[in-house]
């Protein structure tokens, strides 16, 4: 059997083997992503906009994030399991934080991720002193869209650069034990790559960073509406599905499901002889009491 993926070694994968991470949210795309053998499942707060039809991440709370972690922590996968702290759960200061991240914790994941720079070392500092490992996340940061102007690529000049290797030294001083880096140009991810000594988790962030990450129905096809530079597609399970209810359908309909193979029996010998029962004693009171049926 695998052995469990924890924290420190993580952080001890800075500069080897890249770190392989899928975000997940329900427990059969855990058991594929263990199956897999990926090195981290992160439970994200994405699940707005993936399964729950939201257009944005900030609609998820505290206990959305923590129903979908416990559903992948009961698969007890191998991958560390890293849920993403959602909008407003880390903003309003240290005990608020540390007891929002307490929760994704005893929902079963082993780290939480949050979003920002240099703004967020105290609140990242009180969950290490909390001992809760912290993933940070740096570049195009979704909650933070309004400010942004909308879902952009970041770091696209030196000053925005400087600011991102910045951020990232001050993640890294404050305990954050690894760094996402979603849309910034490759050359500057790799500069805080390379400025940290932490490992870098790259979405959209070029082939420098220290491990990549997709959403696990965008590399499996399950999701097909938008498809970003930055995806890649190993499969077409939408597809497959749409064909497999299709061919379902066409079977119902033409009563060719279920087969006699696929339907019970009565054991031989067992007649249903006096088991006829009026409609009225169904629902006890005769006809006049049910509407006349």
């Amino acid at each position: 059997m695998a052995q469990q993926c924890t924290v420190p070694a993580v952080r001890a994968r800075k500069g080897g083997v890249p770190l392989v991470m899928v975000t997940a949210y329900d427990a059969p795309s855990a058991r594929i992503a263990d199956d897999a053998g990926v090195d981290l499942i992160l439970v994200g707060d994405s699940v707005a906009m993936v399964v729950l039809g939201y257009e944005d991440t900030l609609q998820v709370t505290v206990e959305d994030m923590a129903h979908h972690v416990a559903a992948v922590a009961r698969t007890h996968p191998r991958p560390l399991v890293v849920a993403d702290l959602p909008w407003l759960s880390y903003h309003l200061g240290e005990a608020d934080t540390v007891r929002n991240a307490a929760a994704l914790i005893r929902a079963g994941a082993q780290a939480v991720k949050l979003e920002g720079g240099a703004k967020r070392v105290a609140v990242v500092r009180a969950l290490v002193d909390a001992e809760i490992p912290v993933m940070g996340h740096l570049g195009l940061t979704p909650q933070s869209l309004h400010a942004m102007g909308g879902f952009k690529v970041q770091g696209r000049d030196a000053a925005a650069a400087r600011v991102l290797v910045a951020d990232a030294r001050s993640l890294a001083d404050a305990g954050c034990f690894s760094i996402v880096l979603e849309g910034v140009p490759d050359r500057v991810a790799r500069m805080v790559t390379e400025a940290v000594e932490v490992p870098t988790v790259g979405i959209g962030a070029g082939p420098w960073c220290d491990g990549q990450v997709l959403v696990f129905h965008d590399v499996v096809g399950l999701e097909d509406r938008i498809t970003p530079k930055f995806v890649r597609r190993y499969g077409s399970l939408k597809a497959d599905a749409v064909a497999a209810l299709g061919a379902f359908a066409e079977d119902v309909r033409a009563r060719r499901f279920p087969s006699d193979a696929e339907s019970y029996h009565l054991p031989d010998g067992v007649s249903l002889a006096g088991a006829e029962v009026e409609v009225g004693e169904l629902y006890g009171g005769g006809a006049a009491a049910v509407g006349g049926i």
